[in-house]
């Protein structure tokens, strides 16, 4: 019995800085690509085992990564695919910063996350249909950016979305108008000039044609 515990209690030991390593990997993946002109990420220093001790970052009682803090903290770069290998992540905030590029796909790994926020950005691209595996959701918000393409229809089944902003960008197509997207206002959608809709017109119309 003692021989199997002991066994249990390394098991733990090894596991957990296995865990604290990759999500530090991860966070430090994205300190790479970014450019940080205050160095508010001055504090992630990778040779450190936990990222729990890196400024804007909270974790919880196991040392996981739950929050990521960086609204208004004037970044520029990239998000990086490796943001969707924090497990327990609950709150991604990179509002209000300058990045480019397109929303990761594999942002829809992120299981736990309640709170997506990318606004007021320069984000391009589509959204991720990905993202609608985020079955915890509850805001997410993508305005002011300059996304394209159509609304994946996939996230009508986003049970939880409570808040979702996709204002003030190029998308196109028609706005879904089932499952969670019935309880959005035209606020939600407006300054998208392509972008057309039960929530716009009045009634549902039917994507055709090029969308990009």
């Amino acid at each position: 019995m003692a021989i199997w515990v002991l066994c249990h209690l390394l098991l733990f030991l090894v596991l957990e800085p296995t865990n604290a390593n990759l999500e530090g990997d991860a966070l430090f993946a994205l300190r790479r690509e970014v450019h940080d002109p205050n160095n508010v990420l001055q504090s992630w220093d990778p040779t450190l085992v936990d990222p729990c001790t890196w400024f804007h970052v909270t974790c919880d009682s196991q040392n996981r990564v739950t929050r990521l803090d960086l609204g208004n903290a004037k970044l520029s770069g990239k998000l990086v695919p490796d943001l969707g290998k924090l497990e327990r992540l609950q709150y991604l905030e990179l509002y209000m910063n300058n990045l480019v590029g397109p929303i990761p796909a594999e942002l829809g790994n992120l299981k736990s996350l309640i709170s997506l926020d990318l606004y007021h950005n320069n984000l391009t691209g589509s959204i991720p249909p990905s993202l609608s595996n985020l079955s915890n959701l509850r805001f997410l918000r993508l305005n002011r950016n300059r996304l394209t393409g159509r609304i994946p229809r996939k996230l009508t089944k986003l049970g939880n979305l409570k808040i979702l902003d996709v204002s003030n960008n190029d998308l196109c197509g028609t706005i879904p108008s089932t499952g969670s997207f019935s309880k959005f206002t035209e606020d939600s959608f407006k300054n998208n000039s392509r972008l057309e809709g039960p929530e716009l017109m009045g009634f549902v119309r039917y994507d055709v044609g090029d969308c990009n």
